[in-house]
């Protein structure tokens, strides 16, 4: 299970990764992710490895009414995702702790199934796309997506070699797995293995923006597990490889830093299948 747990927040980090990455970088894939899942009103909608639960939510404004219920192994996430106001207009969201792997319904309780950026963070994707499978109904839908390769994102490409340039090789092992299923061939293949069919998969950038370089930086050492890279750093210490890092970025970037902030593109690969 130890890949399952790298995603592990701690303290704070929940907070703030709702708080400035969410706006920044998962509310942009979540809206197209729901845009092309299309839930409808009255269908019941589960959202797997849902995080602070920017999915689940706008699923369930764009329901209306049905049934909606987020589940994820992280308490903390879920705890934040527990505190955000929901609109009159929607359902209620059910959030649950526990894992994809052995998820506590029956057979043929969903008509849709979300997953936004997790499946290549668990340890058996084979078995938890079988259990996904397992619990939509006839004709239902399977929604996803995961990163492409790192190259095509470029800012988390100078980053990771920035993190393996300044703290030694391995420093960038978590960011890295990001992206570890970036392959299309390799996820057709698993969603095929798992018995859906009408698999679509589609290459999708979004532009993502942050007011500067540092402030990316910054978010991604303390809003995300590469936290523990700075645990046991003084605040002298910390900020001193922020700056490092921004400097590097700063320069490899070019031209998607400016006066206005940093812009850069990031790529997913969007998966609809259906049962």
């Amino acid at each position: 299970m130890a890949r399952e747990h790298e995603w592990q927040l701690e303290g704070s980090a929940p907070e703030l990764f709702e708080r400035y990455l969410v706006p920044a970088i998962t509310s942009l894939w979540a809206a197209d992710l729901v845009r092309r899942a299309a839930p409808q009103p009255g269908e019941r909608v589960l959202d797997v490895a849902c995080g602070t639960g920017v999915v689940a939510r706008l699923a369930a404004k764009t329901m209306g009414t049905g049934r909606v219920l987020g589940l994820d192994i992280n308490p903390g996430m879920l705890a934040v995702a527990r505190s955000r106001p929901l609109g009159s207009a929607a359902p209620t969201i059910e959030w649950l702790e526990a894992s994809v792997l052995d998820m506590p319904f029956a057979d043929q309780s969903f008509d849709l199934v979300l997953c936004q950026l997790g499946l290549q963070f668990f340890p058996d994707r084979a078995r938890a796309l079988q259990e996904i499978e397992r619990l939509l109904v006839s004709n239902g839908r399977l929604a996803l997506s995961v990163f492409t390769a790192i190259e095509h994102t470029p800012m988390a490409n100078a980053l990771v070699q920035a993190l393996d340039r300044h703290l030694g090789a391995g420093a960038s092992t978590v960011k890295r797995s990001e992206h570890s299923l970036c392959d299309a061939g390799e996820l057709h293949r698993l969603v095929a293995g798992a018995g859906f069919r009408d698999i679509r998969i589609q290459p999708v950038t979004q532009i993502i923006k942050f007011p500067s370089v540092r402030e990316y930086v910054r978010l991604q050492l303390a809003a995300t597990p590469q936290a523990s890279l700075l645990k046991s750093m003084n605040v002298t210490q910390r900020d001193a490889l922020i700056d490092a890092i921004t400097t590097d970025l700063s320069a490899s970037l070019g031209s998607a830093c400016n006066a206005a902030g940093l812009a850069s593109p990031q790529e997913a690969h969007v998966l609809l299948a259906w049962k």
